[in-house]
């Protein structure tokens, strides 16, 4: 008879879950340059979450701030080609 791995109890929130939803909220809200950072550490942490087996928790969290990381970066780029384009018509 095997028996499963499965972890007993709550499982644990996963140390960065609050970290990576608030650099995704601070991606759009003020600092577009920490979008790459919470996407890159939401990715992680995911991947860490899937493959504890359900010992991880705070996976709400992390997929949030995930996405926020990556409309943060989005809205980052569009805003530097945006300025690129006006530095080089000369219009200001």
């Amino acid at each position: 008879m095997v028996i499963p791995e499965v972890p007993i109890g709550q499982p644990v929130e996963h140390p960065h879950a609050n970290t990576v939803l608030f650099l995704g909220a601070a991606s759009i809200f003020c600092c577009g340059a920490l979008g790459p950072v919470a996407w890159a550490l939401g990715k992680r942490a995911l991947d860490q979450i899937e493959a504890s087996g359900g010992a991880f928790g705070g996976r709400a969290q992390v997929m949030i701030g995930y996405m926020l990381g990556i409309v943060g970066t989005v809205l980052m780029v569009i805003m530097a080609i945006l300025f690129i384009l006006v530095a080089l018509s000369g219009r200001a």
